[in-house]
């Protein structure tokens, strides 16, 4: 495997972030590369985000995190978010999940925040033992429902 190196993403990243994303959230490409575009040109929000570079330059992974005014089971506000964590299938369990998280979290503790939530799809149960690994707690269930009119 080799070292991986957590750093900020930066441009020349582009292809391997948006390839991340995808595997991540499939079907939305092109959002995708809207929302990298926006944030490489400052339009982004604030938004800050995170990659594992293997010792090749490839990326194997990436947490993006953002404040938020509220976040279920949360006290304070604003609070730190994880928005988006991906890490490659051949780097899990190595502890490159856990570096980018603790970046995220570094992230939020420099801006002053003291609590950082994050969610996972209710089928997710990979994403639910990684964040208990990483001393998240679960706090709510949610069920989504849309109607179109």
């Amino acid at each position: 495997m080799g070292q991986v190196i957590i750093r900020r993403v930066v441009r020349r990243d582009r292809a391997e972030w948006l390839r991340m994303r995808d595997r991540l959230w499939p079907g939305s490409r092109r959002d995708h590369e809207l929302e990298i575009d926006r944030f490489f040109t400052g339009g982004g929000g604030d938004v800050a985000v995170f990659v594992a570079m293997r010792s090749d330059g490839r990326l194997g992974g990436f947490v993006e995190a953002s404040p938020r005014p509220y976040a279920e089971g949360c006290s304070t506000s604003p609070v730190g978010y994880v928005e988006g964590w991906w890490v490659d299938p051949d780097l899990r369990r190595t502890g490159v999940g856990r570096r980018l998280i603790a970046a995220a979290e570094a992230w939020a503790r420099a801006r002053g925040l003291v609590e950082m939530a994050s969610d996972a799809e209710l089928v997710n149960e990979p994403s639910h033992a990684a964040h208990r690994a990483l001393g998240y707690r679960e706090v709510e269930r949610l069920v989504c429902f849309r109607k179109r009119l």
